[in-house]
This record gives structure tokens, sequence and C-alpha cells, in this order.
């Protein structure tokens, strides 16, 4: 079973088993540890009171947060909008020390906007225990970074750029921290990320702490994962298993390019296409928002406002946008273009049905991209139909 691969290889449907079992087997040992205890509440995982109350505040999946909580180096893969962020934020949160004001967990992720999304999750579910957490980005004042980890902070969260710079410049003291989180792995462990995380570290303590989180985690990234952490947990679902529940998909044919319809559209490939979708909407009168990477971090900042509050209900963007952010409202996406690699179309979806809400994912379709649609079906072993006239209903 093939299709196109990130690299433009075709993609092996049999590989991700094949690798695992290598995995597996590599040196005659078993890289990975099984846990198979299951909790039915939360209350009997025996985590903090003022965590709970946090929790119970919050939409959040129980799997995998206990052995975190214990300690144990953990490789996760849960489908997008099922509370992976705040599982490694209670795991986080249940082992801090809140008497020592000393960065004591290290959270890695791939954009600004996902790390500031997970100092938010981390803060709210930590708020009655008074945790200090600051997102160290790029786009923000460096000496306004010192300033505050020198104030003392429980937790940074942060793009690898600028949390390698701090460390450098001992802003950053490694000393007491104890555990290490990759959000959004399969792209942190990519080609662009994966020295900075080597460098980062390199700077650790000996003796931590890894968590590994994602949607999709690619046979490369287990592989990698295998030079600093020590028989991890390995809690995966299967890929068969990765459609989003309650979130159903269509494709529309639109025969040309041209013939795509210019509203309600979110998912395109490239930033020239960003703006040239804004300006064709803003001129039909369409209150739109857009945001791309090359805005700076404060215009982007604004227009996530925007679309948060209600200003605007319309977000065309990149794939920047398709990890990790939490948009609750969101109950239509459309991919305009479809994705480039099959394994941004599920995070791209995932921005749909947070938290089990209904949601719709709309795919315009030309000719050429039959043979994508058609390797995202046998991916995720889903059928994708044409779209029904009483789409209106569904969401």
């Amino acid at each position: 079973m093939a299709g196109a691969a990130p690299d433009g290889s075709q993609f092996d449907a049999h590989l991700f088993d094949s690798k695992m079992t290598e995995l597996l087997n590599a040196e005659g040992q078993e890289f990975f540890t099984s846990y198979d205890e299951a909790y039915d509440t939360f209350d009997a995982m025996e985590l903090k009171e003022k965590l709970l109350r946090g929790i119970y505040s919050y939409a959040i999946q129980q799997r995998g947060i206990v052995p975190f909580c214990k300690g144990l180096d953990m490789i996760q893969q849960a489908q997008s909008g099922t509370g992976e962020t705040a599982t490694f934020c209670s795991g986080v949160l249940q082992q801090l020390d809140y008497e020592l004001l000393d960065c004591q967990a290290l959270v890695l992720a791939p954009t600004r906007e996902l790390a500031q999304q997970i100092e938010k999750v981390m803060g709210a579910l930590g708020d009655y225990l008074k945790v200090k957490v600051h997102a160290c980005v790029g786009g923000t004042g460096v000496r306004e970074d010192q300033r505050i980890l020198s104030s003392g902070v429980h937790v940074v969260v942060g793009t690898p750029g600028r949390v390698f710079d701090m460390l450098r410049r001992q802003s950053l003291r490694p000393d007491h921290i104890k555990m290490f989180v990759l959000d959004e792995a399969d792209e942190m462990l990519s080609r662009g990320f994966k020295d900075q995380i080597y460098d980062i570290f390199q700077l650790l303590p000996p003796k931590i702490q890894v968590g590994v989180f994602s949607a999709t985690m690619p046979p490369e990234a287990l592989e990698i994962t295998r030079k600093f952490m020590n028989k991890p947990v390995r809690i995966l679902v299967k890929r068969d298993e990765l459609t989003l529940e309650g979130i159903k998909q269509f494709y529309v044919n639109v025969e040309k390019e041209e013939w795509k319809p210019s509203h309600s559209v979110i998912f395109v490939n490239t930033r020239r296409k960003v703006d040239l979708l804004t300006d064709q909407m803003q001129s039909r009168d369409h209150t739109v928002s857009a945001t791309h990477g090359d805005m700076d971090q404060n215009t982007r900042d604004i227009i996530m406002h925007e679309f948060r509050t209600g200003s605007s209900r319309v977000l065309i963007t990149t794939d920047l946008l398709a990890r990790g952010i939490d948009v609750q409202q969101v109950s239509l996406v459309i991919n305009y273009d479809l994705p480039t690699q099959p394994e941004n179309y599920l995070h791209r979806i995932g921005r749909s049905g947070r938290f089990g809400r209904k949601g719709v994912a709309i795919n315009f379709a030309t000719k050429d991209d039959e043979r994508m649609l058609s390797d995202i079906q046998r991916f995720y072993n889903v059928v994708i139909e044409e779209l029904p006239a009483n789409v209106a209903d569904l969401l």
C-alpha cells in the first residue's frame, strides 16, 4: 500500500509496523515497557487535591496521566482533541515541588502559538497550586525572558531556539530540571529541529524523565527517541484508530483550481495563497483573519485574539496552526488545499470537534488531488465521501 511520503518517496503503509518490530527486537531487548494499569476515575489516581480541582474544571483524558506521574519515561500517541496537552501538564504539575522556585520541567513545542497554548493549559490546571509557568519563545524580548527566569519559575515552555539561547546564556539554569517533554514530537524530531533538541538535551541533568507526545508518531521519530529515553512506557494508538470520532469528512469536486469557492476557507499550503485568498474574500466584503509564519509575533497574537473572540469567524492559515492550537468554537475545517503530507491531515481536521463536539471537515479536491485524497483515506483507514446537500444539518 503506497502513497506520498514527506520526502517525496513512496509511503509504505506497512513501514510503521515493521519499524516498530525492529525497535522491539533491537539488540535482543525490548525497548518499550508496557503499562496496563487503568483508572476509571481521576479520584482513583491519588493526585494532589488542588490538581484535581484544576482537572475537574478542564476537559481532559485519563489515559497516560498516572505513568507520567510515577516518573516513567513515556511515548504517548493520542488523537487530536482528546486532551493530550492537559495529560502531560497534569503529570508535570503532580510532580513539582512548589516550595522550590526553580525550573523543574522543560516543555518544548515546534511553534510559538503552541508553546503559548501549553503555557495557558498548564496555568489553568495548576491555578489552585499557584504554579509559575513561563513561555520562552522567539519574537519576544530576550531581556524580559531573562528577568522572569531570574525571578523564579516552576515550568518553562518554549520553542527550541529561544530555550537553547536561555540555557546557553545560563539565564535558564538546568540544575533542578527533572522532566523534559516534547510536544508534537514528530515535528520536533524532524530534520529542522533534531539538532537543536540534541543540543538542549546535552545541557540537561543526566537523570531526567522524558515524555514524548504527538498525534502521529512516524518510525523515524521512534528511532530517535532511543537515544535519550530509558525503557519508556508506550501508549500508542493504531493508525486505523486515528480518525476523529464526531468529525464528518467530505470532499468537494471542483474540477478546476479557479472554480474553488472563496468563502469559509481555512487551510492552504502556501503563505502566498493565504494573502491571495484573504484579498479575494475581503474584496467581497467578507470579514476574515489570516496568519502565517512571515508575520511578527505581535500581529499573530492580535489575529488569534480576534478569531478566538469572534470578531472574525473565518481564519485563513497555513500548516503553522495545524498543530495544537485549541480554538474550541471551530466546528468546520476546510482544506482549500489538501495537505502535502498525510500526517498533517489529522492535525488540521483536529481543529474541529474539540473535546467531543461535533465537527465537519471539507476538502476541496481537483483532479490533481485525487492521489493525495486516496493516500489520506488509506493512511487513516477512512472513507471521505462527496459533500451532501444537507451539510448545514451536520454542524
